[in-house]
């Protein structure tokens, strides 16, 4: 049984709280013949953020992106950043979004590793990233532009795009996109059969980690969003998850995976990350989804790291298809 099936509704959008138009600074003889600012050139709007409250231009032009979810927020609403952080994986701009739409973005740095000498030269109108990744770096970066930070990353992406698109200006865009995914996730559980036996199929998310232990995703994460929002079931294992995130196990572990279906993928390339060696083992082979030819590679850009509704929305494809395969 899915233990949280999360319903997110266009009452989100409550979270996107009335814009505050700050002054101009012009007096009654002012005006675009004479010098003074022409209608919304240079007006200003308040967002609460992270950090507290920022004064954000009212059109941003020059955007910089300090993780792959606002990369992904940014695509999504029809912005360019003339600027981007690339994962450490060596990654640059996510091969899911489309790529003509990243042409002439300049790389500045490494995800919680910005170069802020690269991103003052390219003048940013407005900041994009989180407390989570960047705390550290508030100050230096708010002095090169308006900042605008979300608490976390991940689990939040939803609220947190939101918040992107209020810094952007594009409010009333965002809630076109929520309501087509939301429609979309609904698409997704009919096809599957419906609520009970979307809740009645167990999936598994299984992420081999270059450096790391493999980890059995849980709920409260951006894949364990779409899941619950689909209302598909989980295995139990994922309510031993630290703060619903993951379980970590070793590869004389990766039994524990075992569920309905099972989507796996690494982080790094698959000879270091344990992927490899796991998959084909003996471990591997019992697994009742693989027995039953129900298990099935995904991208990792894709399904981990891109946390945005673009994303979302190739996932749900993909969900869509995987599960109704022989139907």
């Amino acid at each position: 049984m899915n233990r949280r099936h999360r319903t997110r509704t266009a009452s989100a959008m409550a979270l996107t709280a009335a814009l505050v138009l700050a002054a101009c600074g012009s007096d009654d003889s002012g005006g675009a013949g004479d010098g003074g600012p022409a209608d919304g050139e240079g007006a200003t709007r308040t967002v609460e953020t992270a950090m507290g409250p920022v004064e954000v231009p009212e059109r941003p032009e020059r955007v910089v992106v300090l993780d792959t979810a606002e990369l992904d927020s940014a695509i999504t609403l029809g912005v360019t950043p003339v600027g981007a952080v690339r994962t450490d994986t060596g990654t640059m701009f996510l091969d899911y979004l489309p790529q003509d739409r990243l042409e002439g973005i300049e790389n500045v740095g490494v995800i919680a590793q910005p170069d802020l000498e690269a991103i003052h030269e390219l003048d940013p109108d407005l900041i994009l990233g989180s407390k989570v990744r960047d705390e550290q770096r508030y100050d230096e970066l708010s002095q090169i532009a308006p900042t605008v930070f979300t608490e976390n990353v991940g689990a939040p992406w939803q609220e947190n795009f939101l918040l992107h698109a209020e810094a952007l200006g594009a409010s009333a865009e965002a809630e076109e996109v929520v309501a087509r995914y939301e429609a979309r996730a609904a698409e997704v559980t009919e096809a599957v059969g419906g609520p009970e036996a979307a809740a009645r199929t167990e999936v598994s998310m299984v992420r081999f980690i270059e450096g790391g232990n493999t980890r059995l995703y849980g709920e409260e994460n951006f894949i364990g969003t779409i899941l619950s929002d689909v209302g598909l079931g989980r295995p139990a294992v994922v309510d031993e998850a630290e703060d619903g995130f993951a379980v970590e196990v070793s590869p004389e572990q990766v039994d524990r995976a075992d569920a309905d279906i099972v989507f796996y993928t690494s982080y790094g390339a698959p000879d270091a990350s344990g992927e490899e060696a796991a998959v084909g083992g003996p471990l591997w082979e019992g697994l009742s989804a693989v027995r039953e030819g129900r298990a099935f590679r995904v991208d990792d850009q894709l399904w981990f790291l891109g946390i945005g509704y673009t994303a979302a929305g190739h996932i749900l494809d993909e969900l869509e298809t995987h599960l109704t395969a022989g139907n």
